[in-house]
């Protein structure tokens, strides 16, 4: 099982971390996305990362905001994002792609199909 948390109500500029727990099943060898559906809006890929944490995505207009890093021995994988907008609101979702065991660490699927194992998402709210 999947959970995101971390989310909040912050000022335009401000930050905040999310962090995809896992309970029950390693996330150690399969890439993990964040995800973002905001109100009326399609689910987007916000970032994702591979098992080992050598390749990553970003969406262009989070790059240079937003930093994703995993710690596989606390099967933890980290959203850190800055200078956060309003249009960065929304629910966000972390998923897994357990579909895939990946040990060379290149595999990041793009696209939210390439997902799996979808855990609950946590709120991010920017507005002064």
């Amino acid at each position: 099982q999947l959970q995101a948390s971390g989310g909040g109500v912050v000022q335009p500029g401000g930050s905040l971390r999310l962090s995809c727990a896992a309970s029950g099943d390693t996330l150690e060898y399969h890439a993990i996305g964040w995800f973002r559906q905001a109100p009326g809006k399609e689910r987007e890929t916000v970032s994702c990362i591979s098992s080992t944490g050598s390749t990553t995505y970003y969406r262009d207009s989070v790059k240079g905001r937003f930093t994703i890093s995993r710690d596989n021995a606390k099967n933890t994988v980290y959203l850190q994002m800055n200078s956060l907008k309003p249009e960065d609101s929304a629910v966000y979702y972390c998923a897994a792609a357990v579909g895939v065991a990946d040990f060379s660490g290149t595999y990041v699927p793009e696209a939210p199909h390439g997902y799996q194992k979808w855990g609950q998402g946590t709120q991010v709210t920017v507005s002064s």
